[in-house]
């Protein structure tokens, strides 16, 4: 990457970003179509990217950033990979949706069970928001009950049950429940405390018989990237267990990034259901929920629990999973990640150090994150008690020196197989600039 197109160490010039912003302002809602890319948290005005290529991205001004964003994490093989757009062009001479099955959906859905062991039937969606709304909806059909338990800071998409205690933008925004949500949805959903089984406990006691299903991020990263202590996560696999609750795992995040069986695999801890995001779409609009063939056989056609959708499964998704899927099933993918990962968190912590700074890192996979705290996070509370004002700071001199990362302290960054050893050299360099500065 060329230092002319970084514009290392100086200000940058935004001055089309900055002129669009105001337009936008007038035909889309606080001028962007989701909270957390307002900038807000971080006090700037958002940029307007342009185009990516591999592990680079350009906003309409021309500023050339490395990116550990990745579109919020799908963007495993960095931007606009030649192998998925390949595979995306020859779908879309044949045609862009039918409502209709096709035979990509059963190619892939073959891989997704083949990559993760605890799916025995899969339903695509066009979300992780979907692909959550439908997996709570299967498991309250399921059990004939409705309570649902959740974690403070993880985040399920905007669901309306779910929007309680939320992480990511949500936190950012200074806004942990929603408004317009009734009061009948919000009592449906309890509310515990990640890493402690006896919140947990405790609310199975006071509710006995009446849960339906206990939802987390076994790796949560919308309150930042939390390690998960393993007790708990065997603890609650065994109480949900003897309780007859099923135990989701929301891998819209990590699955086929932290590994390709996801955190799952990581912890060899088997939920009863799982959601999937956008990375099994190659980015595109894609989601999906599976589990155990009795539980998912509850869904419409095969039983009463309806979800559909026109959309769902349509083959450019379809094509654009495939060729993703074809690239992560090499194991070496995933030994380059987690080193591509090593050397970001690494040079992360000897910026800090060497400037006295204390900062707390993160990796699975190719899934990293920070936090400005001198002591270790585990969990919401924890993550909101860091210091923000830092990372505002942090991520405004990256910035400037090429290093795009998520507009909020609550977020996680990502590799890519994209990102280079430059890359990451580079990086590093910043974040010695981007410390020394606080």
């Amino acid at each position: 990457m060329s230092d002319q197109g970084t514009t290392a160490g100086k200000a940058l010039n935004t001055s089309r970003s900055n002129e669009l912003f105001p337009r936008a302002r007038e035909s889309l809602v606080g001028g962007v179509n989701s909270p957390v890319r307002a900038f807000k948290s971080v006090g700037l005005q958002p940029l307007f990217i342009d185009h990516g290529k591999g592990s680079h991205i350009w906003d309409i001004d021309g500023n050339e950033f490395i990116d550990y964003v990745g579109s919020w994490g799908p963007l495993i093989l960095g931007h606009a990979n030649s192998h998925v757009l390949d595979a995306v062009r020859k779908t879309l001479d044949k045609g862009t949706s039918f409502g209709a099955p096709t035979e990509a959906e059963v190619l892939l859905a073959e891989k997704v069970k083949k990559a993760v062991p605890s799916l025995e039937l899969v339903r695509f969606v066009n979300s992780g928001n979907e692909a959550a709304q439908g997996a709570i909806r299967v498991a309250r059909g399921f059990t004939g009950r409705e309570k649902v338990i959740k974690f403070a800071g993880c985040y399920h998409g905007s669901v309306d049950s779910l929007l309680v205690k939320a992480g990511s933008g949500a936190t950012t925004l200074g806004v942990p429940d929603s408004a317009g949500i009734p009061k009948s949805f919000a009592e449906t959903t309890l509310v515990s405390d990640f890493n402690n089984l006896q919140s947990v406990i405790d609310h199975v006691e006071e509710y006995p018989g009446e849960i339906a299903a206990i939802i987390l991020e076994f790796i949560p990263g919308n309150m930042g990237v939390i390690t998960p202590e393993l007790t708990f996560l065997r603890g609650l696999r065994d109480l949900c267990d003897r309780e007859g609750i099923l135990l989701i795992s929301d891998e819209v995040m990590t699955g086929f990034r932290v590994a390709l069986g996801g955190a799952q695999s990581l912890f060899d801890i088997t939920p009863d259901l799982t959601i999937f995001g956008k990375v099994i779409g190659g980015g595109f609009p894609v989601g999906a929920y599976g589990g155990r063939r009795d539980i998912m056989s509850k869904v419409a056609p095969e039983g009463p629990v309806y979800q559909g959708g026109t959309l769902s499964g349509n083959p450019v998704a379809m094509a654009a999973g495939l060729a993703t899927m074809e690239v992560l099933e090499d194991p070496a993918v995933f030994t380059d990640l987690a080193e591509k990962a090593r050397l970001f968190t690494e040079g992360l912590e000897q910026a800090a150090s060497a400037n006295n700074v204390p900062l707390q890192t993160v990796r699975f996979g190719a899934m990293m994150g920070f936090f400005f705290s001198d002591k270790p996070v585990r969990n919401y509370d924890d993550a909101t008690a860091c210091d923000t004002a830092r990372y505002s700071k942090f991520f405004k001199v990256m910035l400037e020196n090429g290093v795009y990362l998520a507009p909020s302290a609550f977020e996680a960054s990502f590799v890519s197989t994209a990102h280079t050893e430059e890359d990451l050299r580079r990086t590093a360099q910043a974040a010695g600039r981007a410390m020394a500065s606080l």
